[in-house]
């Protein structure tokens, strides 16, 4: 089978990830599918003795440390992971470092900057695994990007080679997000893109985030369909297939969201897990899904 809009064959893709992996990880597989990674792009650590950031919406009442997200991994079958860093610790990303230093390369780190922050400071975000900085924008105000402290911004983080990851709904991304790509960098949008969960793919931002797949330089996460309404996974399913037209196995990218802060009660990580499985049901195909991000975050 051919991907949606890519010529190239499922065989091929898989020798393709494949090659990005060192030899000795995948020496003992019977198969290129079975040697892939398996990556989680989405999850927090933290835990309640860290400062919170001023003016936060929320804040746990629980701790979820490194080792606690490792263990979900192993049990999961999960290769590699991603922490992002929770807006509640703002841009104090010493945890999410020292995290990752502590996962000696399993992982790797999205974190939270000021605008202001110097090219120095995020050379020494980068020497840690950080690969990318984060705009959750939900309940703020859109940036200008056109101010200077932005500009200078964005050109670090493109000299980088890093990717903005941005938490916004799709009526906003639809104006947000070229902007961003005005600047030359790789977006990740997160949830599905978070639509108008009473208007679901029928959403004009919805429609408008699909064309951003031309781009080639934007990403989906296919993660937490339950930030996207009571009838969140319904309308994962009606999104999946549209997603994938539009981008590509190899730019959308899955998340657990662990541990789903805010929607602790009714989920877990090994249900997210399942979910993917009943969301693309064809087992080679969501092999590639959960390995397209390992060149993306430079595992």
């Amino acid at each position: 089978m051919t991907l949606p809009g890519r010529g190239l064959t499922r065989r091929q893709f898989g020798a393709g990830l494949l090659s990005l992996v060192p030899a000795a990880a995948g020496a003992s597989q019977a198969s290129s599918e079975a040697a892939l990674p398996v990556i989680d792009t989405h999850a927090h650590v933290f835990h309640r003795g860290l400062k919170l950031a001023a003016g936060r919406r929320y804040a746990p009442d629980y701790d979820a440390p490194l080792a606690l997200y490792l263990g979900q991994l192993d049990r999961n079958g999960m290769t590699h992971g991603v922490l992002v860093q929770p807006s509640f610790l703002g841009t104090d990303n010493a945890y999410l470092v020292e995290s990752l230093k502590q996962a000696s390369g399993r992982l790797r780190g999205i974190a939270v900057v000021d605008p202001a922050v110097s090219a120095d400071e995020l050379r020494a975000l980068d020497r840690a695994g950080v690969v990318g900085i984060r705009l959750n924008l939900v309940g703020q105000s859109l940036p200008d990007l056109a101010a200077a402290e932005w500009k200078a911004l964005l050109g670090n983080v493109k000299a980088l080679g890093w990717q903005v990851e941005v938490q916004r709904n799709a009526a906003d991304l639809a104006v947000f997000a070229p902007q961003l790509l005005d600047h030359g960098v790789t977006i990740v949008l997160d949830h599905y893109a978070l639509p108008d969960p009473k208007l679901g793919v029928a959403d004009p931002g919805f429609q408008s985030v699909l064309k951003l797949g031309a781009t080639r330089n934007v990403r989906v996460k296919i993660s937490a369909p339950y930030r996207n309404g009571a009838a969140g996974e319904d309308f994962a399913k009606a999104a999946y297939p549209l997603l994938r037209g539009a981008y590509g196995l190899d730019r959308l990218l899955w998340g657990s969201d662990w541990p789903h802060t805010q929607f602790e009660a009714s989920q877990s990580y090994q249900k997210n897990r399942q979910f993917l499985d009943a969301l693309i049901v064809d087992k080679s195909e969501r092999a590639q899904v959960l390995a397209s991000p390992y060149q993306l975050f430079r595992f």
